[in-house]
């Protein structure tokens, strides 16, 4: 493990090598901390199974809460995910960069192990200048919330060091993350399109845009697609996906009141 850096990327104009530091980190199997548009994040990648095991990890949290993926833009949706329906189409087009996270089927023939996904892949495009430009270097990341389980989501580069400390060799410092509340979750696994968890975007901007239906009653969700023990985050009650965030990931479980960003909300990297 190389020695543990922070780097300073706050300006565009000269975080190039803080950038290139953490793509080699990525490339070499190791994880970064980044910021993102909710919480700090930290970031495997989603190809690598060692790599999204040593974020589970450092973590410390098991398969059962697999992280979303973070994405650079909605033309890598196709890659990933099956099916994709119009109407998530229309909602990455109207809400992508965002708060805005959507559990899909997954490629079958993709080569990765994000945990106990059931098929599923928890995707988010972060609107977050840092975390893109690290996204379109190094493709999807699977990311959680930069923090140990069970404490509070880092908002910091400080804070997440503080948690996980030599666990993470590069820290891109883009400055206070927003926190606030996280993203929202959709489940496309199904006959219809049903939020998860209410966060940033509630229903009637959802329907302003294509059908969504509200979240099932907690009775209701223990079993439905999407749902379950992996679910939350940058926390998670798991879709099908093990939806992060920095969103971070889903918080734990779904929720019918706006969530506050907060331990795994699936930044989103798993917010």
């Amino acid at each position: 493990m190389s020695l543990v850096r922070i780097k300073d990327a706050t300006d565009p104009g000269t975080w190039g090598p803080a950038i290139d530091e953490a793509v080699n980190a990525v490339s070499r199997g190791e994880l970064v901390v980044l910021p993102t548009d909710t919480v700090y994040g930290i970031g495997a990648d989603a190809f690598d199974p060692r790599a999204v095991q040593a974020l589970l990890d450092a973590k410390g949290r098991g398969r059962h809460m697999p992280p979303p993926v973070l994405i650079p833009d909605v033309r890598t949706l196709d890659g990933l995910a099956t099916s994709v329906p119009d109407g998530v189409r229309a909602l990455a087009d109207a809400f992508w960069p965002g708060p805005l996270t959507i559990i899909l089927r997954a490629q079958p023939s993709l080569a990765w192990d994000l945990g106990e996904t059931r098929g599923t892949v928890a995707l988010r495009v972060p609107d977050h200048r840092v975390a893109l430009a690290l996204l379109r270097r190094t493709g999807p990341l699977a990311v959680s919330s930069a923090n140990r389980t069970g404490r509070p989501a880092a908002t910091t580069v400080q804070e997440a060091y503080r948690q996980l400390g030599a666990s993470v060799p590069v820290l891109l410092d883009g400055g206070t993350a927003p926190g606030g509340v996280a993203s929202t979750i959709v489940d496309a696994t199904g006959d219809v399109l049903r939020v998860v968890r209410l966060g940033a975007l509630d229903l009637e901007a959802l329907n302003a845009v294509t059908p969504v239906e509200a979240p099932l009653p907690p009775q209701e969700t223990a079993d439905a697609p999407g749902t379950g023990p992996g679910a939350t985050e940058p926390g998670t009650a798991q879709p099908a996906a093990g939806a992060a965030q920095p969103d971070v990931t889903p918080s734990d479980g779904p929720a019918a009141a706006p969530a506050p960003a907060g331990d795994d909300e699936r930044v989103d990297g798993d917010r």
